[in-house]
């Protein structure tokens, strides 16, 4: 018989005191990568270039997110709804369905003056009182801005701290 056939329906939820000791939960205490994803709709044009970027238009953007730290007593490096709650309150409202030459500082709009700048913004939210302290040893390891399916630019966090 195949291992398909061996499927069982669960008949009792594993209980947290009764079946797993709260001491049990963080299985190691090595640092760990996680990764979260957004895509924002945003147009640009880039000045001093000469190609057809030079004209006002747009891209669905994906940013990708690597953020490392050793788990808590639980086993989060960090919350997944906490990277989506920093992006939507202080990211994502300067970049989704924006005109980003107003909306950034005054730069280029490449994606390589972009990804810099989410870098800076999620490593200032992530340094913030508020999760500074509830995520101990967390940190930004990557930021990556795909600007096609195809092309993206990184900044990554040895290239940023100085």
């Amino acid at each position: 018989m195949s291992a398909y056939f061996d499927f069982k329906i669960v008949e009792r939820m594993q209980t947290l005191g009764t079946d797993i000791d709260h001491s049990q939960l963080r299985y190691h205490n090595k640092r760990v990568m996680v990764s979260k994803e957004f895509t924002f709709d945003a147009a640009h044009h880039l000045h001093a270039y000469e190609g057809k970027c030079k004209n006002l238009h747009g891209h669905t953007y994906k940013v990708v997110f690597g953020i490392s730290g050793f788990p808590d007593e639980i086993g989060l490096v960090i919350d997944f709804g906490d990277i989506k709650e920093i992006w939507k309150k202080h990211i994502e409202i300067y970049l989704d369905h924006r005109y980003l030459n107003e909306m950034l500082p005054p730069m280029n709009t490449t994606a390589e003056n972009m990804v810099v700048w989410i870098f800076e913004q999620m490593e200032q939210q992530l340094q913030s009182s508020t999760y500074r302290d509830r995520y101990k040893g967390a940190w930004l390891e990557f930021v990556r801005l795909y600007e096609t399916p195809t092309s993206y630019a990184e900044a990554r966090r040895e290239w940023m701290v100085e």
